[in-house]
């Protein structure tokens, strides 16, 4: 953030906390989708009947590293959002 001086104008300041802002929004946004990673990795772990732990671990490393790409590449989520929903779908298709 920036500092605060004793000037009346803080329109320099603008720049520094729409930085800070955008940058609490893509780490909330990368935050939720590596949760929801975490809560379809746990269904794996305890619900598919075979393969279970490899499944788990390697929807998370595969959809970390995906999240940090997308992360990386700009505010676009696509490879990370696509893999998620077919480890859930995966994972839906193990556990049924």
């Amino acid at each position: 953030m920036a500092d605060h001086g004793s000037s009346g104008s803080h329109s320099d300041d603008f720049n520094s906390h729409a930085a800070t802002y955008n940058a609490f929004v893509k780490g909330s946004i990368v935050l939720a989708i590596h949760c929801f990673y975490i809560l379809v990795a746990l269904v794996a772990f305890r619900f598919a009947p075979s393969w279970n732990v490899f499944l788990g671990f390697a929807g998370l490393i595969i959809g970390t590293l995906l999240l940090l790409i997308d992360a990386r590449a700009g505010n676009k989520y696509y490879l990370s959002g696509g893999f998620l929903a077919i480890f859930a779908l995966i994972t839906a298709i193990a556990v049924s």
